[in-house]
């Protein structure tokens, strides 16, 4: 089973070293990374999707909440959520004709032309990963020059992890999400 977790962690160096090597020594192949920072400077947010039994990943979310500069983690499974994907693509395009099916193809699925050369365009698409796979299908008989994908990236619907939060006290948080409804 597939899962999206999220830790919000203290910013500083060696975070992510520290968290990805403790998955790899429990035998957790991350299937996708995104880190970026959150809107308190102090703490930054990792995201990643990680297969596994829920009880695996229990454990596996416990260890992580022990490490000092973690200060929460969240398995989005168990909550409503909206996640995304995004992608760079550059599609080869050998005729006018080309560019124009090309073209309708990226309004059906929502995405930018954000840049074009005279043999292929390059294409932003975000979404869920099923769209992404979708639009990768379609364009794949046009010749896929290069492609780049974000990690996922996460939030919960109806709680959040840094709300209650107070600047500099990762130990404030309680066991549970904290809900701002």
């Amino acid at each position: 089973m597939r899962h999206i977790l999220s830790a919000l962690v203290m910013n500083q160096p060696g975070v992510l070293a520290h968290i990805s090597g403790m998955l790899a020594s429990r035998a957790f192949n991350i299937d996708s990374l995104a880190v970026g920072p959150t809107e308190n400077k102090l703490y930054s947010r990792m995201t990643f999707v990680v297969s596994g039994s829920l009880g695996s990943l229990n454990q596996v979310r416990k260890q992580l909440e022990k490490v000092v500069t973690v200060v929460k983690v969240v398995d989005y499974l168990e909550n409503e959520h909206v996640e995304r994907d995004l992608m760079l693509i550059k599609v080869q395009t050998e005729s006018t004709v080309q560019r124009s099916e090309l073209k309708e193809l990226v309004d059906i699925f929502r995405g930018s032309i954000v840049d074009v050369n005279t043999d292929h365009v390059m294409i932003e698409l975000s979404g869920q990963e099923s769209k992404i796979e979708a639009f990768i299908t379609a364009v794949t008989p046009f010749g896929i020059l290069e492609m780049v994908r974000t990690g996922r990236i996460a939030l919960s619907r109806t709680s959040s992890m840094t709300s209650k939060v107070e600047v500099g006290d990762p130990t404030h948080m309680t066991d549970d999400i904290e809900q701002t409804a």
